[in-house]
């Protein structure tokens, strides 16, 4: 293993409940092998759990232009707050929630695809729903270029909604990446990573984060060096509507989980992978893999794209060292007004949808989650389904 300098840390940059640190590393460090530790003090930490944690992802915040049309009031302003009435308990549940934001907040003129720029209120209602941090780091963050990109950070620090993957200079990175979860006594590093920005060049001093392994292997060296109990890696990555991640996806993530990631959570698909659980057992651990989220909310009508999943991760701390205690997954499904004759688009908890479903929803939610669940079904690998409460 390569030895690193002691970090210096710098003032903590307070973002309402998170704390970002800024360090300087000087080199890269290696994966930490804890698994000889078990072996020569199997007693040490006896049964002493210091604390648990509930991490939920969620999938793509799209907005299209019929959602725009949806929720546009007669005076002008904008109300997505019914979108999020179902599932919104369920979000705020979590200790923390996490979701990629697929859009810029780049002002009007508001236009959905292909270059996405929503109204703030929708920024807004995604906060009321529960959602704590958002991933910017998409194909999309630069859909407006340098002032859709920065008017969006600008937009969400106004909100105090920690983000991570995109920045307005390369000393705001420096501050705020990777970001730093602080909560239940554990610190959980969460990286963000786009494949690409669909042909658009980010401009100086603009910073997105491209998937990049020299790039990805020192911010995980600064996330050890930062006292990461935990890091995640949330990849933007894949080919659009296939069901399988492709071989590439899948050797990133052993390079990922080799190179000191713990848990990998993926998107851009737009529809549901696979998910799975990987025992590591030289070094004692446990992985969650999850390949694709899906959409959360949209107007894709692409087969499979109209739901997605939100997965929770609980992590236990015992001693010094965070494991994974339990994952499960649970699928949502996006009703639209063509479905309803008027309103608003509405997610459903997919298994447990409001009593008030007519026959033309029920029969898209039903195809849905066939589909999903013969995927699932072949597929996943050591998670489970769970239900709201």
């Amino acid at each position: 293993m390569r030895r690193t300098q002691r970090p210096t840390p710098s003032l903590p940059v307070r973002e309402g409940d998170w704390i970002v640190e800024a360090f300087s590393v000087s080199s890269l460090t290696g994966r930490v092998r804890v698994g000889l530790f078990f072996l020569l003090f199997p007693f040490s930490l006896s049964a002493q759990e210091f604390g648990r944690i509930t991490l939920l992802f969620a999938g793509d915040l799209m907005q299209h232009q019929g959602q725009i049309d949806a929720a546009r009031q007669s005076d002008g302003s904008y109300d997505y707050t019914p979108c999020f009435q179902y599932v919104k308990e369920e979000v705020s549940r979590a200790d923390v929630a996490i979701a990629n934001l697929e859009v810029t907040l780049a002002g009007r003129p508001y236009r959905g695809y292909p270059q996405f720029s929503a109204p703030d209120e929708y920024a807004q209602a995604i906060k009321e729903a529960g959602f704590d941090i958002l991933l910017t780091a998409n194909n999309h963050c630069l859909d407006r270029r340098q002032k859709g990109l920065e008017r969006t950070i600008r937009v969400l620090d106004s909100l105090q909604i920690p983000h991570a993957g995109t920045y307005i200079n390369s000393d705001a990175r420096e501050k705020r990446y990777p970001l730093i979860i602080q909560k239940n006594g554990f610190r959980i590093a969460l990286l963000s990573y786009t494949y690409a920005t669909n042909g658009i060049e980010v401009q100086a001093p603009n910073v997105v984060n491209y998937i990049d392994r020299e790039q990805i292997l020192a911010d995980i060296a600064k996330a050890r060096s930062m006292k990461a109990d935990v890091i995640i890696a949330c990849m933007h990555w894949g080919i659009e509507y296939r069901l399988q991640p492709e071989r590439q996806e899948r050797q990133l993530v052993d390079w990922l989980i080799a190179n000191g990631v713990d848990h990998v959570i993926g998107g851009h698909p737009h529809v549901l992978q696979p998910m799975e659980v990987r025992s590591d057992e030289y070094i004692a651990a446990r992985h969650l893999v999850v390949y694709s989220l899906g959409n959360y909310i949209s107007n894709m009508s692409v087969p499979n794209t109209d739901g997605g999943a939100m997965v929770k991760l609980e992590l236990k701390k015992i001693g010094h060292i965070a494991a994974l205690a339990d994952c499960s997954y649970s699928l949502v499904w996006t009703s639209r007004p063509s479905l309803r004759g008027g309103g608003n688009y509405l997610l459903y908890p997919a298994a447990d949808p409001p009593q008030t479903i007519n026959e033309a929803e029920k029969s898209r939610l039903d195809r849905f989650l066939k589909s999903v669940r013969n995927l699932f079904k072949k597929s996943n690998i050591g998670i489970r389904e769970y239900f709201f409460e």
